[in-house]
């Protein structure tokens, strides 16, 4: 079990916390999280890209000449796919790109990902994240003093609306709940600032 600090808004110790090695401290699988990340994208896939065959294009409904006589390729419309104006030829289609993961697979990628953060020193512990009102300052205040400037994930234990109005006109800080951490969000912001609470929810959540 890992034994890291925790600060407060000033940068200040004001005690330590243990971390589970449960969730922050097992063997990074660098393949699983790619196949989890890869799981993510194609999730997000809307799949809509879509052509058109020969039998969906306009026009070419007549022959455009006589069978024979001519002395050209014999053509019955001139909406085939070797014609300028055609159909395409094996051209995308709207598909489902949408694939599941085991859940044990999902668990195990996200607990990874937390103990690679954590490996490479990328997690603060906070006392307290709460602001009183929803200013944009008092967030880039807060994360200046903790040397966190941009590209933060900010994790608490459940819905801070005036944390997440606060922050969502900083680029690249975003805050989460614990019930919405995935790995792809861990793993695309650099640095990672926990709340204390949010610690105790994922050991009650994850461990559970």
């Amino acid at each position: 079990m890992a034994e890291i600090e925790i600060i407060n808004k000033d940068n200040k110790s004001v005690g330590k916390t243990d971390l589970p090695d449960g969730i922050f401290g097992i063997d990074v699988r660098k393949g699983l999280l790619h196949e989890v990340v890869h799981n993510h994208l194609a999730n997000k896939r809307q799949g809509t890209a879509a052509t058109k065959t020969r039998g969906m294009v306009s026009g070419g409904g007549k022959k455009p000449y006589k069978q024979k006589g001519t002395g050209r390729a014999r053509a019955g419309s001139s909406r085939s796919p070797l014609w300028r104006g055609g159909g395409t030829v094996f051209g995308p289609h709207p598909r489902d790109y949408s694939y599941k993961l085991p859940k044990k697979v999902k668990w195990l990628a996200l607990n990874s990902a937390l103990s690679a953060k954590l490996g490479d020193g990328e997690i603060t512990i906070i006392d307290d994240i709460s602001i009183k009102e929803p200013k944009t300052k008092s967030v880039v205040g807060m994360l200046a003093s903790l040397g966190l400037k941009n590209n933060v994930l900010i994790i608490v234990p459940e819905k801070n609306e005036a944390l997440e109005l606060a922050s969502r006109n900083i680029p690249r800080v975003n805050v989460v709940r614990v019930s919405e951490l995935n790995v792809f969000t861990i793993l695309s912001h650099e640095k990672l600032l926990i709340s204390k609470d949010a610690v105790e929810k994922m050991k009650e959540v994850y461990l559970g």
